[in-house]
Parts: structure tokens; C-alpha cells; sequence
């Protein structure tokens, strides 16, 4: 269990706070214990105090409401509903939760319940399951499981009703609202009993996903409930396309308090998940959610991105400012320079090809020379054919250059191979604008920094238009999209996807 420890506090005693959250453990030995907190999945340290003769207090004055929890030894928790009142709970050290005793507090009384019916009912589901494994769907045990199981849910939804209808206001209840699924209708039917709409219900879904979620309600962010419902919400009921995501992204913070805490969580979650996604083109809700969170700034020259201290917020809006340019549907900067003659100009812009793969490699690279024969093998056998270009982009800088025309001599590509060659970098580095802007560009010059490659191969496949379809393909990805795109998905492939070795990945 990992928990994050975000400043020292100091040892307290037991005296009377305002609000008293007070704990009695038996059979523990006199130690010091922390308090910890949710913010959104993660927990944090909150408090720090000793616990004499069993019992332990800490200053709740000091707490957002939301679910805490007592950090037992062995890295037990007791975890409790805080909303500003006073808290007396007894229970043991080990396997707290099912022995905890509420002395005092309402949402606590309502709260350990609630745990313990789901607990039960979540168990006999559990062993219902289990058996439902072993069985053939056509037979009738099979069958009566089905339905045990769905009047167990059933029976738990009703209970969860119940117990939020009985006491709407408190924080346990919306808290168990929260995590409930909204209810859908019955997908609507013409008078011939036909369905009129096949996606009605998952549209139905998404629309109304955040109907049981009061989004201007800080508290309910401070549960492990809201981080799931977010990650649910985008990693699972999205079509995972990046424009969609995108979409629904802006949707759903618009709805936030701007300098709430959960619009501070959900942003920065937002964000950082498809920062880091290994999907091909999320990096693109990445880019959006930075330029519009981040990087765009009021009339008073503020962020939106209130959190963040100045230098980290340039540093990152550097970033996604790099980047903008390389996301799926933008159409990247041009790249001209000299072939292996060291004479003439070539630029991947003047090529009229269907579909155009750029391609930056390293004579010395020892992915790249796994993988560029094989790209010449798909240009030869395949893609020349059929109209697809490859632009090839080599470093070729110093003792490189004889290296870079060697294995293109040696492997005989074909397809166009250009490079920063050692005679264009030493006459640019003296003087650039003899070259800018008759025969490249400034970008085209620095291409290392306009495309980001700071690692080799890289790659990225373009459309007629020039516009960024497809990025960090491997060799059997690379070829099966194209056939796809063309119409011949049923192709024989040259290269399957199961051959790939694991070594031969494309950044």
C-alpha cells in the first residue's frame, strides 16, 4: 500500500478538539498511528498522534469531509465517512473493518452497515459466480444461478435506494448515490415492436453517466468512488477515438466549478492518463486538454490551471506546444534535405502518393537495422505498387554519413532516403539562410526537435493530405493498417503479428 506524505505534523495528545475524531483499538500496544485521507484513489498522510491504553484522537477541525481511515499496523485500515461531526469508533487492530463499533456519529452508523451488507451480499454473489464457471450455459443450475444473481443485484440496488431515501442528507448517501448506476430506460420501439434506435442505451448511458454525482459536491471527490467513476467513464464507456474523448473531456469539466477541487483533480487526471496512454493517438487529449486547461490564459494572464506553480506550467505548455504538431489528424512540417548524393533536394510534401510513411532512423541503431530492410522489403513487394511512399529521414551527421549511405548501398533501399548530411549541418551551423528559404526551413533543419525524435526508428504514416493517420506502428501493424485502408484487409501479410519479435517496436 502506497501513501503519499505530504508535510509533518506534529504528535498530538489527546485533548478536546472541536470536532473529535476518536478511535478505541483493542489489543494494541501504545505506538504512534496516522490518520490518512483520499484524494481521489491515492491516500495521503492527514495527521499523525499516539494511541495510549487503546484509545487515539485527532484534531478534526484539520480534515476535509470525505472517507479517511485510521493506519493500523500491518497496514490495516479503518476507513470512516468525515463530514465536521464527532467520531467514536472501537474496533481491533487486525481486520478492523468488520469489528468496528460506531459510539458516535451518524454517517459512520449508516456507513459500517453499508459495508457490511455489501460485504455479505458481495461474498454470496462471489460464490453463486464461482459455481456459475463450472457449469454449461444450457443447462437448467445454470440457468437458476442467472437469476439468483440478478435478483442478489437487484436486491442490492433496492437496498442502496433505500438507505438514500431514508437519510438524503447525508454524505454516506451521496456517497452511495455515487456510486450507483443510473437507471435506463427501455430502448424505444416503433408501433411495429421494431427497436428505433440500436445504440439508444449506451448513448442513454453516457448522456446521464454523472446523473447521481452532484459534480459541484468537493467531498464526494475525497472518496476512492469518484476516481473509479472517472476512470470508468473514460477508459471504458468512451469509443476510444481521441476526437471523442477529446469531446466528452471538455464536456464534462465545463460542468466543474472552476476552482473547485474536483476540477482540479479531474483535469490534472484527465490530462496526466493520456500524457502517459500507450494508445495509439491519445496523446492528442493530452495536447487538448493542456492547450484549453493549461496553456490558455485570461485576460489577467491567469492559467486555469490554478494549482500549478509558474515554471512547471511553462515547462509543460513547452511541451505540448512541441507536440501539437504531431498529434493524429495535423499535418506536419514539411522536411526537406539532400539525398545521398549530397546534392539534391527532397521533401515529402511535393510527393503525390496515397498514403506517405516518414521515417527517422540511425545507421547505428540496432532496432533500425532490424527493421528498415523490412521496410524496404514491404516498399518492394507491396507498398510501391500501390502508391505508398516512404520518406526516410537518416542521421548522417560526422562518421554517420559513410555509415548512412553503406547500408542503404548494402540493403538496397529504394525508397527515398534523406539526411542532415555532415556537409549540409557544417555549411547550415555557419550560416543557415543560404539554405532557408530557397531549397528547406528552419524546422526542416532542426527536424530532430520538430518531430520530437530523440529516440529511433520513428515513425509516422500520412494520408493523401498529408495529415497524421498513424504513429508508433510496428512493421506487421503497419502493413495490415495499410491493407485495410486500401481494401486488402484479406491480403496475405509478409510480416504477421504474431511473428513480431518484442524488440522491434516503433516509437
Amino acid at each position: 500500500m502506497r501513501i503519499v506524505f505530504l508535510a509533518t505534523f506534529l504528535i498530538l495528545s489527546s485533548s478536546a478538539f472541536s470536532q473529535t475524531i476518536k478511535f478505541k483499538i483493542s489489543d494494541i500496544q501504545d505506538t504512534t498511528l496516522n490518520l490518512v485521507r483520499y484524494y481521489g484513489k491515492q491516500l495521503y498522510y492527514a495527521d499523525t498522534a499516539e494511541i495510549k491504553n487503546g484509545v487515539i484522537e485527532f484534531d478534526g477541525s484539520k480534515q476535509d469531509p470525505g472517507i479517511l481511515a485510521l493506519f493500523l499496523p500491518g497496514e490495516q485500515l479503518l476507513e470512516f465517512v468525515y463530514n465536521a461531526e464527532d467520531i467514536y469508533i472501537e474496533s481491533r487492530p487486525v481486520n478492523p473493518m468488520p469489528y468496528a463499533k460506531v459510539k458516535k456519529s451518524k454517517e459512520n452508523e449508516v456507513f459500517m452497515k453499508y459495508v457490511s451488507f455489501i460485504s455479505r451480499e458481495r461474498g454470496q454473489i462471489n460464490i453463486l459466480k464461482n459455481e456459475l464457471d463450472t457449469l454449461s450455459s444450457d443447462s437448467q443450475r445454470y440457468k437458476t444461478l442467472v437469476k439468483m444473481i440478478e435478483d442478489k443485484n437487484q436486491g442490492v440496488i433496492d437496498h442502496q435506494k433505500k438507505m438514500i431515501k431514508k437519510d438524503p442528507e447525508l454524505l454516506v448517501s451521496k456517497i452511495i448515490l455515487m456510486s450507483m448506476d443510473v437507471d435506463i430506460p427501455e430502448t424505444p420501439v416503433d408501433e411495429n415492436g421494431d427497436i428505433i434506435d440500436s445504440n439508444f442505451r449506451l448513448n442513454y448511458y453516457r448522456t446521464h453517466y454523472w446523473d447521481n454525482v452532484n459534480l459541484s459536491d468537493d467531498r464526494l471527490m475525497k472518496t476512492p468512488i469518484f476516481h473509479s467513476k472517472l476512470q470508468n467513464y473514460f477508459e471504458r464507456t468512451m469509443v476510444q477515438h481521441w476526437d471523442t474523448v477529446t469531446e466528452y473531456a471538455f464536456n464534462f469539466c465545463e460542468q466543474l466549478p472552476p476552482k473547485s477541487d474536483i476540477f482540479q483533480y479531474s483535469v490534472s487526471w484527465i490530462t496526466s492518463n493520456y500524457e502517459k496512454s500507450q494508445i495509439m493517438g491519445m496523446d492528442k487529449v493530452f495536447v487538448r486538454m493542456g492547450q484549453r486547461y493549461y496553456c490558455s490564459r485570461d485576460a489577467e494572464g491567469n492559467s486555469k490551471a490554478f494549482w500549478m506553480p509558474e515554471d512547471k506550467l511553462d515547462k509543460l505548455c513547452e511541451k505540448i506546444n512541441k507536440i501539437s504538431g504531431l498529434v493524429m489528424g495535423a499535418v506536419p512540417a514539411n522536411i526537406s534535405l539532400l539525398d545521398t548524393t549530397d546534392v539534391t533536394w527532397k521533401d515529402f510534401y511535393s510527393l503525390n502518393s496515397e498514403y506517405t510513411i516518414v521515417y527517422f532512423w540511425d545507421p547505428e541503431c540496432g532496432h533500425c537495422k532490424k527493421i528498415t530492410p523490412k521496410l524496404q522489403k514491404l516498399y518492394a513487394e507491396k507498398f510501391r505498387d500501390r502508391n505508398i511512399e516512404i520518406f526516410a529521414v537518416g542521421k548522417a551527421v560526422g562518421e554517420d554519413f559513410a555509415k548512412w549511405k553503406k547500408f542503404i548501398k548494402d540493403h538496397n533501399l529504394e525508397f527515398i532516403n534523406v539526411a542532415m548530411t555532415d556537409k549540409l549541418y557544417r555549411e547550415a551551423k555557419k550560416d543557415p539562410r543560404q539554405f532557408v528559404p530557397k531549397y528547406t526551413t528552419y524546422k526542416a533543419l532542426n527536424y530532430q526537435t520538430t518531430y520530437d525524435v530523440f529516440m529511433t526508428p520513428k515513425l509516422f504514416l500520412l494520408d493523401k493530405d498529408k495529415k497524421i493517420i498513424g504513429k508508433g506502428l510496428n512493421i506487421p501493424q503497419l502493413e495490415e493498417f495499410l491493407d485495410v485502408l486500401q481494401g486488402k484487409a484479406d491480403e496475405p501479410k509478409i510480416f504477421p503479428k504474431e511473428e513480431q519479435p518484442e524488440d522491434e517496436e516503433i516509437h
